[in-house]
């Protein structure tokens, strides 16, 4: 295998990095579509450097601390931006005592630091092969995305207290023992599928009627399906 056709799974995983840094940049100013967008194309490369280590058998432990680095970026510290730019400007929050609104909207910045540790988790635990224990860094993105957009479509703006109550919570969904399936298809049988292919659905469905606010429904149901499923296995 020559050098470039070994290092194509790493510069894909470098673009996913790439769009996550300039999620970052959109988060700050506000601009949570492009976030959205930025995000998204993060979540796609991140699907295809995975696809091309398989195709080229090009795995290397570089890639691996890699691949979670990116990870950490886009689906970690990006969304966390982005809720701390709610909370400061477009929440409750807004307006009142400087320093008692900062600590309110510095909460967001566990979004990071439990992704981080999400991250180190699933590198080292060998359970997590074919399944994840804990939710996955990409859907707490996501679900980000999604409550970032309802809040700005609440009038009274007076969601800024369940969006701390929401980090709390999540944070412990990144770092938590409950299993979760994965949403990766091996193949497009209906019985083996059949979950991946009512969150498809479900996310078409949403996102009509609500748009990118929809994604947070999307993985709402997606942690609902996975504690069901591992309460019957």
């Amino acid at each position: 295998m020559n050098a470039i056709t070994k290092n194509i799974p790493n510069s894909i995983t470098c673009l996913n990095l790439l769009s996550g840094c300039f999620a970052c940049l959109f988060a700050y100013k506000g601009e949570y579509d492009i976030v959205a967008l930025c995000i998204g194309l993060s979540a796609l490369f991140d699907f295809l450097d995975g696809m091309a280590a398989r195709l080229l058998h090009a795995y290397s432990p570089m890639g691996k601390e890699l691949d979670s680095l990116a990870d950490l970026i886009s689906f970690g510290l990006a969304p966390g931006f982005m809720a701390m730019h709610f909370m400061l400007y477009d929440s409750v929050f807004h307006g009142i005592n400087d320093s008692y609104q900062i600590w309110w909207a510095l909460s967001a910045l566990l979004i990071p630091v439990f992704s981080a540790l999400r991250l180190a988790k699933f590198n080292i635990d060998a359970r997590q092969t074919t399944s994840f224990i804990g939710l996955p860094v990409p859907a707490n993105a996501l679900f980000w995305i999604g409550i970032c957009q309802a809040g700005l479509q609440i009038e009274d703006k007076a969601c800024g207290y369940a969006i701390v109550c929401l980090v709390i919570l999540f944070s412990f969904l990144l770092i938590s023992e409950i299993p979760m399936f994965s949403l990766k298809f091996k193949n497009l049988k209906l019985k083996e599928n059949y979950l991946r292919y009512l969150i498809l659905i479900a996310a078409a469905i949403f996102l009509i009627f609500f748009g990118l606010a929809g994604l947070a429904a999307t993985i709402g149901l997606y942690i609902i399906l996975s504690l069901l499923t591992a309460k019957k296995h």
